[in-house]
């Protein structure tokens, strides 16, 4: 048997009164955290949830992501993380895809309507069976009519499951990306991917019981997900959780709670930068701060230089993707760690550079970073074309392509084509294309991404407008608003009369992307 729950429930029998998630106020244990997962394990099994099922969750960083995300893998089935900023269509199309049985969503905020977007997604959506709306006050009636609240579900249900047996190959996880083209694909990721993942990080961090996480990276994502929370909460670590990043609150927090250990985007680290240059919490927060890591796009030097002048603290920077569970490289501690560098690959994990015809490239050159390990990914739920896309022989080819030095350390050229990095999170172009193609005044679009000071990157769409139509910026970026997460709608539109192309008709974002 192999479960990813154990990584919680190991820690629950070792140190049930420690604190395991802290959020404001409110401290749950680990035994109160793995209670209140066994009784979501009980709810789903009395739905008629069985092994090998799917369940959606959408969930900022809450104390209820963590209970339910191990409650869905105790009962067996397949955990299916949804980001928060998706909207009803988007929603309604990852429970099809991935044939969700049922979906559990907090209700979201004002400012975060996640609750009706998701109602509305799950009555989009064909074959889902049960819909479970989280409250903040579990107590609170359902506030959308016809919605089950999770806290009168769990009414009465025992905190105490026998967790199901899993195979080590059995699916605990589909993380859905898009790769670099088409509709989101869902990474199936094993029990045995993801528990060596975090028991791999655990033991290269240097964790420790007395271990105090700020977790403000998503926990929907993979990089939290696998390195704070399964790592954390498997290691004995206390997480202390952000719904949404704020660097003066992020700051704060490392203050009161005696934050040891951080990761971020490089967004995020500006952020921290930003305000904490006036900030008088800086010596505390050095005192305590052991390891900082980053991840998800490139670490300007200049922050890292400043991050380690500010805080004392020097930043490592890994590299992964949600279909390696995520981590395939890192500085390592104990080694020496080079600016602009991914590092080397981790324990149990090889990496080479590969040509377009999977051979091996000379050594001084560039290629695709290829990986093989036991973080490789099942495949892509439903689409074993695309599985045999990017797998041949164990390896798994990334798209980004990269250089290695002579001591083995490996340096990113160039991402994934077209893949557009906004603040940390992946938008793929086609996507945004397509939806943008739908709009009745656009004739034709290309979308790239163009440099933006805070967010790494931004959304730019190249259009051209039907005949006659007089179709503004501003009506577009507010049309596509209202169809796409907060993260992909295009804020940047420019009108054009044509569009760069190649002799067979194929646009040249390259030159787009010069040109912006």
């Amino acid at each position: 048997m192999l479960n990813l729950a154990l990584m919680l429930e190991g820690s629950a029998e070792r140190l049930p009164s420690r604190s395991a998630v802290v959020l404001g106020s409110t401290r749950l244990s680990y035994a109160e955290l793995n209670g209140a997962a066994n009784q979501v394990a009980n709810l789903l099994v009395e739905s008629g949830i069985r092994p090998g099922d799917r369940v959606a969750l959408s969930c900022p960083n809450l104390p209820y992501f963590p209970i339910v995300y191990y409650g869905i893998l105790k009962a067996g089935a397949v955990v299916v993380p949804l980001n928060v900023l998706l909207k009803a269509g988007e929603i309604a199309y990852h429970l099809q895809d991935s044939g969700a049985k049922a979906y559990l969503c907090f209700e979201g905020t004002q400012e975060l309507p996640m609750g009706t977007e998701g109602w509305q997604g799950f009555g989009g959506a064909v074959g889902c069976d049960h819909y479970f709306l989280i409250t903040a006050d579990p107590q609170a009636p359902t506030p959308i009519e016809g919605a089950t609240t999770l806290g009168s579900a769990l009414a009465g249900k025992a905190p105490r499951f026998a967790t199901v047996a899993t195979a080590a190959t059995d699916t605990a996880v589909i993380l859905y990306t898009s790769g670099t083209t088409g509709q989101p694909k869902g990474a199936e990721l094993t029990h045995a991917n993801m528990v060596m993942n975090a028991l791999t990080c655990w033991r290269l961090f240097g964790s420790v019981d007395h271990d105090v996480h700020l977790v403000t990276l998503p926990l929907f994502h993979s990089f939290g997900q696998t390195v704070q929370m399964n790592a954390g909460l498997g290691g004995g670590a206390t997480l202390v959780v952000l719904p949404r990043f704020d660097a003066g609150t992020a700051l704060a927090l490392m203050a009161r709670e005696r934050v040891t250990f951080f990761a971020g985007v490089p967004t995020m680290y500006w952020g921290l930068l930003s305000v904490g240059r006036e900030n008088g919490n800086a010596p505390a927060i050095a005192a305590n701060l052991r390891m900082a890591i980053s991840g998800g796009a490139a670490l300007p030097v200049e922050i890292l230089e400043q991050v380690e002048k500010v805080y004392g603290v020097r930043i490592r920077e890994g590299y992964g993707l949600s279909e390696t569970s995520p981590v395939a490289s890192f500085n390592h501690p104990g080694r020496e760690a080079k600016p602009g560098s991914i590092g080397q690959p981790i324990w149990g994990v090889q990496m080479t550079l590969v040509d377009a015809d999977w051979n091996e490239v000379p050594e001084g050159e560039s290629g695709e970073i290829a990986i093989r390990g036991h973080n490789v990914m099942k495949g892509y739920h439903g689409r074993p074309d695309a599985t045999a896309e990017v797998i041949r022989d164990g390896w798994f080819r990334t798209g980004d392509v990269a250089r290695r030095d002579e001591d083995g350390y490996y340096f990113i050229v160039d991402r994934a084509k077209d893949m557009i990095v906004r603040g940390g999170f992946n938008v793929y172009p086609r996507e945004i294309e397509e939806t943008i193609m739908t709009h009745p005044d656009v004739s034709l679009v290309a979308v790239v991404g163009v440099p933006h000071e805070s967010h790494g990157e931004e959304v730019k769409a190249f259009v051209i407008r039907n005949p006659g139509s007089q179709l503004t910026e501003d009506e577009l970026v507010d049309w596509c608003r209202e169809r796409m997460a907060s993260y992909k709608y295009p804020r940047l539109v420019e009108f054009r009369d044509e569009l760069p192309m190649t002799s067979t008709g194929k646009i040249l974002k390259r030159k787009l992307r010069d040109e912006a």
